[in-house]
Order: structure tokens, then sequence, then C-alpha cells
């Protein structure tokens, strides 16, 4: 091993420590990415003190009910997408050292073998910055919008809101034929945990105006 690396001529040796260190790099990149979106489980703790009335609604955690707990799915960063960063700098180096070490021998002329190396970084960015795109596409795809879909859908009450917007709590509610939970506000009494509620009007993305549905007595 050292032999051989002791053969290289510098321009090699320059060439050959760039295109391992950009992998190494690009491996670190690629195995943090993997590890954010297996950590993007959805963990909830919440706890809620109803002073009131004295009811205390115990801390919960939610795993799964929703992408987080304001209904909205967690948004990765289009990485990729600009052109001018610190990734696609390194997907370059990765096409372009390894194409110009394996065409060492068989393209002998310096100057098309460089020019072959920057097409194949080049296209390698184009390629990494198409399949983010594609990406973010399929997640937003899956995104539900709030604001379009939440209007006049039934659910329970979570955590007990206080009354006359003076706080939030979180209710449950079927959305899209999916349960997810949002954080709530009222304008009327304060809901408790279990009120069968109507969602009234959008207040962010995250939060909701809902209103108690009232049992009809005939």
């Amino acid at each position: 091993m050292i032999e051989w690396w002791n053969s290289l001529e510098p321009a090699m040796k320059v060439l050959w420590a760039v295109t391992l260190s950009a992998s190494l790099v690009f491996v670190i990149q690629t195995v943090m990415t993997f590890l954010g979106a297996a950590g993007d489980s959805d963990f909830d703790i919440n706890s809620d003190i109803d002073t009131g009335g004295g009811d205390i609604a115990d801390g919960s955690m939610d795993a799964g009910a929703a992408p987080d707990a304001g209904g909205s799915d967690v948004e990765h960063p289009s990485t990729g997408m600009n052109l001018l960063t610190f990734r696609n700098f390194i997907n370059f180096l990765i096409g372009f050292g390894w194409t110009a070490i394996l065409l060492k021998d068989s393209v002998p002329l310096l100057g098309v073998r460089m020019l072959i190396a920057i097409v194949v970084g080049v296209a390698l960015v184009a390629l990494v910055m198409l399949l983010f795109k594609w990406l973010t596409s399929m997640q937003e795809s899956g995104t539900i919008n709030v604001y379009k879909s939440a209007v006049d859908c039934q659910g329970t009450v979570y955590l007990t809101i206080p009354g006359e917007r003076s706080g939030e709590g979180k209710v449950q509610i079927t959305i899209n034929n999916s349960v997810r939970e949002y954080a709530a506000v009222t304008d009327g009494p304060a809901l408790k945990t279990g009120t069968r509620i109507r969602v009234v009007d959008v207040v962010s993305a995250n939060t909701l105006l809902v209103e108690e549905i009232n049992s009809v007595i005939i």
C-alpha cells in the first residue's frame, strides 16, 4: 500500500486524497440523513392541569397518531435543491474524482479526461438534485392541508381546553380518514377531556378553533 502510494504522481496523490475524503464525507452525510429520518418518530409528551374543576389530565405520550403535535407532517429541509450547497460540492467531487481516477489508463489525454470527469461530476449533482426534488414532491403529496380539510371535522378533546381562548388544549379529530392531533382553543367555556367537538375555524396550521357538539334532545 505504501509502495503504491509512493509510486503515484503528486497530482494523483492530491486527486486520491480529495476523492477519498469526499467519499467519506458522503458516507457520513448519508448515514446521518437516514438516522435523522428514523429519529423523526412522533413522541409528544404533554400534561394539563384543570384548576377550575380539580380535574388533572395525566401526562401522555403519543407515538404515531400524527407526524407532529400540530398535525402537520415533518418538513425536511430541501437539502440538495439549491445548486451551491456543501452536499452538492461533495457530490461533484465524488463524480469528478472517481471518474478521473478510473479513466487514467484508458484516456491518456489529460484535457479529455478532465472534461469527462467534470461532465460526470455535474451529472451526479443534477441526479441528486432531481432525487431530492422527487422525494420532496412525494412528501408534499401526503401532507394534509389543514386549512382546506379541518373545518367541520369532528373529534374529541384530548387535553382540557381553557375557556374564552385563555389557553390551548388538544383535540383528536378525524381528517381525511385518519386521526390527527392538533392544539385547540375555544370561544366558549372550558372543554374537558373526552368532550365531543367540531372544528369551527383554523387559527393556524397548528391550532384549531373548536366548539362543543351539543346533543340534540327530542
